[in-house]
């Protein structure tokens, strides 16, 4: 196996590639993103931004880029504009897992790898006629929750899922997960696992601004009654949960990487996020996870991370640790723990 090396770090030009890009200045390291010409343009616009534009034409860019000593940090366009199949035969090195990726894109998969992980999950029903409570029925692919809807008898799953064959959100009715609709408050906590540091790390918390679910809370009653909201996810706010959580969210963190490594066999490393409900009685349930960076740890992109100043005693953004990882890596000829 030829042995890894670090010559720049490479992202999908979406997403959270200011921050990747950024991070990747601030540790001095050669940064490049590639994407449709539309997406480059938007990162050009800002000047403090130092990276290498290259046009995406599939999975010779990816080769390419490989052949380079160009690093891939994934995100969630990867996974989705990309596809999970050029990046298994790719020659480009991954930061992180790359079989979790696969996993990620199939809604069945990733639950099942948080039972692996003694996470609770929410209920899951195999067929429409099994509910009886409402429901949240989501399709595969990391599609910032686009085309999501809740429903409250079969026949509702029955026609939401009908539509999304037309659309094209998902290809057979098997791809749909039906979820039980927990109550309770959203908290989408965001980690860092770093083989250098032997360690996971905690570094944030974010709340999703959804639409048109955050939109109908304004509407007037005759607006929203009988709308079924969907759950685009359109921003991110910061959030700070009560302390007494912190223990359990570190330890349900801990116990993701137990399993990735278990499951996928696979060297594990970088940022992942575990997307989940804290109820009235603060019990917490992971709805769904994230195996790479996500767009919302965006919220802390200038001014860093106040959980991974904890460890390091200075605010950094994930994007920097990331890059600090890398660098690290190359330094002291450990990359092989970092990449797949």
């Amino acid at each position: 196996m030829t042995k890894p090396r670090l010559s720049g770090i490479a992202a999908f030009s979406s997403h959270s590639a200011v921050q990747v890009v950024r991070g990747a200045n601030e540790e001095r390291l050669r940064a490049l993103l590639f994407g449709d010409a539309r997406s480059l343009r938007v990162y050009s616009r800002f000047p403090a931004l130092k990276f290498e534009p290259r046009l995406y034409s599939g999975r010779e860019t990816l080769n390419e880029l490989g052949d380079l000593g160009f690093v891939l940090v994934p995100n969630g366009s990867v996974v989705e504009y990309v596809g999970t199949d050029v990046l298994k035969s790719a020659r480009i090195p991954v930061f992180g897992s790359r079989r979790l990726l696969g996993i990620e894109a199939s809604q069945r998969s990733k639950m099942q790898l948080l039972r692996d992980a003694s996470i609770p999950v929410p209920k899951e029903y195999e067929r429409p006629e099994e509910i009886d409570r409402p429901v949240i029925v989501k399709f595969p692919g990391a599609k910032g929750g686009r085309g999501y809807f809740v429903a409250r008898s079969p026949e509702e799953v029955r026609s939401g899922i009908e539509r999304g064959l037309r659309s094209g959100s998902v290809k057979t009715t098997g791809q749909a997960i039906i979820q039980e609709y927990l109550m309770g408050t959203t908290l989408y906590a965001h980690f860092f696992h770093s083989p250098i540091y032997r360690r996971t790390e905690l570094t944030g918390f974010d709340v999703r601004y959804e639409s048109d679910v955050d939109g109908l809370r304004r509407a007037p009653v005759n607006v929203a009654e009988g709308v079924s909201p969907t759950f685009t996810v359109v921003g991110n706010f910061p959030v700070f949960p009560r302390e007494r959580l912190l223990e359990t969210f570190i330890e349900f963190g801990e116990r993701f990487v137990e399993a990735v490594k278990r499951v996928t066999g696979d060297v594990f490393a970088g940022p992942f996020s575990l997307e989940c409900i804290v109820d009235r009685d603060l019990n917490v349930w992971a709805f769904e996870f994230s195996g790479r960076i996500v767009a919302g740890t965006n919220v802390y992109l200038f001014h860093g991370s106040p959980y991974l100043a904890l460890y390091f005693d200075v605010p950094i953004t994930v994007g920097r640790r990331i890059a600090m990882e890398l660098r690290i890596g190359a330094e002291t000829d450990s990359l092989q723990e970092l990449l797949t």
